[in-house]
């Protein structure tokens, strides 16, 4: 038998599978995302990756594929992907619409996965530390029902926060679909009660909150008004005084799929929002610092690991990309 003599190739890990570049348009990126960093595939061959969660406790990241109506986890320990949970987001009569699965995923901070499920038009919960069904959180509004829920956020005082736009109905929501005279952002606060805090973004889609929670941030999915808004958030959750965060009309617009999309913040309050060119690196003032480029549309981003890795989704890849920033 021949035996392979130390270091050789067979005994050696291959280095990871990288992509995309990493424009930096001020100074300042280079505190957030050293030189030479680079973009690491972790997962390919999805048809739209969304919605990504890091779950600490399980040191595992979760995504959804909105048109497979499954979502996935993805493990650093051994870097495999596998099926956490099919038949996501719609369980009604097949066909639906072109993205019927879930979407947006958050954590209530009581041990339940919360889920936009697009295609049920409603926000629902899954306890994930025991075998149980899901439960519906919400799936109207004063009788009537929401367009399908896309991206969902929990503030420090327990209430989700979540956006409403047509794009999980079928043929993107035509008049005869839709119960809501409009679509927007909704809050449900901790005893239940629903609110309507934003009802003028025509295409509210990715949601933030500042690190002190005192600026909420919605970015409009319209490729004619690609806009970022930031409100202040006033007592008992309400959502005030809206003002432009960031514009993105004069940018660049390598693909054609791009909008504002999902947005995140770091420990220093700036903002990483998914849009022209992929996902913008915003300062807390809304100067754009830098573009991360995988060259594909991105949707959205999740902190991860020990929270110095940025974990983005971008179409059919999910990629890691070590940071700086936390």
């Amino acid at each position: 038998m021949l035996a392979l003599p130390t270091g050789s190739v067979a005994a050696q890990v291959p280095p990871p599978l990288t992509t995309g570049r990493i424009v930096r348009h001020r100074p300042a990126l280079d505190q957030l995302v050293a030189p030479g960093a680079q973009l690491e595939v972790i997962s390919s061959g999805h048809t739209h990756a969304e919605g990504p969660l890091w779950v600490p406790d399980s040191s595992m990241l979760l995504f959804s594929d909105t048109p497979s109506r499954t979502i996935y986890r993805w493990r650093p320990a051994d870097g495999k992907r596998s099926k956490f949970l099919e038949y996501s987001g719609y369980t009604g009569r097949m066909p639906y619409g072109k993205e019927p699965g879930s979407n947006g995923l958050a954590l209530d901070g009581r041990g339940n996965l919360l889920l936009c499920e697009q295609g049920d038009r409603r926000l629902a919960s899954l306890p994930l530390g025991q075998q149980s069904g899901k439960r519906t959180v919400a799936d109207n509004f004063q009788g009537k029902r929401f367009n399908s829920p896309n991206d969902v956020i929990v503030a420090p005082d327990g209430a989700f926060y979540f956006s409403d736009p047509p794009f999980g109905l079928p043929k993107s929501g035509p008049a005869s679909l839709r119960e809501l005279p409009y679509t927007g952002v909704f809050r449900r606060a901790p005893d239940g009660g629903l609110t309507a805090e934003i009802t003028d973004v025509p295409f509210a889609n990715g949601l933030a909150l500042s690190p002190n929670g005192r600026t909420f941030y919605v970015s409009n999915a319209d490729s004619l008004r690609p806009l970022i808004l930031a409100y202040k958030v006033g007592k008992n959750g309400k959502l005030t005084k809206p003002r432009l965060f960031f514009d993105m009309t004069a940018l660049p617009r390598p693909r054609f799929k791009e909008v504002p999309d999902g947005l995140k913040v770091d420990r220093a309050g700036n903002v990483y929002a998914a849009g022209f060119g992929g996902l913008l690196i915003l300062s807390p003032q809304g100067q754009l610092l830098g573009t991360i480029d995988p060259g594909e549309p991105v949707s959205n981003c999740a902190w991860g690991d020990d929270g110095h890795s940025l974990y983005i989704m971008a179409s059919s890849l999910v990629l890691r990309l070590k940071m700086l920033a936390r």
